[in-house]
């Protein structure tokens, strides 16, 4: 039944792509800014720093910096803040989640990711049941800075483990091993923050459905509250060289996986999302609706994403270690912060996308009513290939008792990156190609790409 040419498209967990933004002249965030009134937006921290540039890695990370490039970071970071503060003041903005990313945060030596919590707490109003969301590394998750997290209230902890199998770890460049990942889940485990997520990695090279599914029977000893499950992609100047498996293959890793998952308890919320229902209120299949078309989010940093309204903006998009150097060096000797240069202005068609695109591929799905209710229109009238998959036996429509989901079937949700990608307008894959066509070039023209990539210093 799967048809789609490869699955594995791309990870569609936002859009547009910020290959397709461009520079935007005339905007400043005081033009914005009335958008994040009042309470229950979302605020974004990028850390860029890493201990190395792994293989698959397409992000905004410099590895190799030292402590002093690290503190005039935040010295950049703690003036766009107060500038960020003060546009804010009038419209009384309170953040209900806080998210720090990166790059990986716990890098950081301690006093600096004491100062790091410190600025935000200074510059920011926080909701009173506001979560506090930081990503992790198995090598810097260490007691000393998990008792920092603890005493910030962090309520969420993600650690990239990808796998438990050295040999994969070392394909995949990664600078930790299986041991150190188990030392630190034992120490998070001491912590007891109130939700542990790992993310694991499936497609790498030489891996199998047993050894995938070793590493989730070890992962489960440690009682993760969410795993998420990733197919690896590589893309945009990665450095890792070797050949995929199949997709075929690969498809088969992720049915085995997910079945697993679900045996064990854990209820599917998307393509990578497995929640342990023990540690949720929800029971399996009952995960209520959260509208995620529209939600408002300003990040701090160089590198993090900004969500207001019909605009997207972020700093140009970068992965390799020299243009994200340089962007950085950019970030940290700007004064003021207000103009908004690079982005996207999304047209209603390209919100109505972006809709369809971030409520579909998580259940329960498309509500079909509230849809009508923002757009007056009918999802299905708007796009077709809804039709087509219900057709092809990828979505149905779920009957509520105030409202009618098309939520994806079991196979379209495990084919969620291939049916988003077909929900891409064609004006905004012309820029994701024109993006490809100019900076691809340069990745394949670089001979010492999987060898500098991986041991980039600064």
């Amino acid at each position: 039944m799967m048809t789609c040419k490869s699955p594995y498209i791309q990870y569609m967990y936002s859009y547009p792509h910020k290959t397709a933004y461009r520079p935007l002249k005339g905007i400043s965030l005081w033009d914005y800014a009335h958008l994040l009134a009042g309470s229950g937006h979302g605020l974004y921290l990028h850390i860029p720093f890493c201990q190395a540039k792994c293989g698959y890695c397409n992000l905004f990370s410099v590895p190799g910096m030292e402590m002093d490039a690290m503190s005039r970071y935040l010295d950049a970071v703690e003036c766009q803040s107060r500038q960020y503060a003060r546009i804010l003041s009038p419209f009384h903005t309170e953040f209900s989640e806080i998210s720090i990313g990166g790059g990986t945060p716990l890098l950081l030596p301690e006093s600096q990711l004491e100062r790091m919590f410190h600025i935000l707490e200074s510059h920011f109003n926080w909701s009173k049941d506001r979560t506090l969301v930081i990503e992790t590394a198995p090598n810097q998750t260490v007691r000393e800075k998990l008792k920092i997290l603890k005493q910030a209230g962090v309520s969420r902890i993600s650690m990239g483990i990808q796998s438990f199998s050295d040999a994969e770890l070392g394909t995949l460049g990664r600078q930790h091993r299986a041991g150190s990942a188990e030392e630190a889940l034992e120490l998070l485990k001491l912590f007891d923050f109130p939700c542990v997520n790992v993310d694991f990695i499936y497609g790498i090279p030489g891996q199998t459905v047993e050894s995938l599914l070793i590493s989730l029977r070890k992962a489960l000893s440690y009682e993760p509250d969410e795993i998420f499950l990733y197919p690896l992609y590589l893309k945009h100047g990665a450095w890792l060289q070797q050949r995929l498996p199949d997709s075929s293959v690969v498809f088969r890793q992720y049915e085995e996986a997910s079945a697993f998952l679900k045996g064990e308890g854990f209820r599917q919320d998307s393509m990578r999302r497995f929640v342990r229902t023990a540690s949720c209120p929800e029971k399996e299949g009952t995960r209520s609706f959260s509208e995620c078309g529209f939600g408002t989010s300003l990040a701090v940093g160089c590198g993090g994403r900004s969500y207001l309204g019909n605009l997207h903006f972020c700093t140009p998009y970068a992965i390799t270690g020299k243009d994200c150097r340089s962007q950085l060096e950019e970030f940290m000797n700007t004064k003021e912060f207000s103009p908004i240069t690079h982005g996207f202005l999304l047209s209603e068609d390209e919100q109505k996308r972006r809709y369809v695109i971030r409520s579909l591929l998580i259940r329960p799905g498309l509500d079909l009513g509230r849809y009508q209710e923002i757009f007056g229109a009918s999802a299905m009238a708007d796009f077709g290939l809804l039709r087509d998959w219900m057709n092809q036996g990828y979505a149905k429509i779920v009957p509520s008792k105030e409202t009618a989901y098309l939520t994806l079937t079991e196979i379209g949700l495990g084919l969620s990156d291939c049916l988003g990608a077909q929900l891409i307008s064609p004006q905004v894959l012309e820029k994701m190609k024109e993006w490809e066509k100019i900076h691809g070039r340069k990745f394949h023209n670089r001979k010492d790409s999987a060898i500098q990539g991986h041991s980039e210093k600064l």
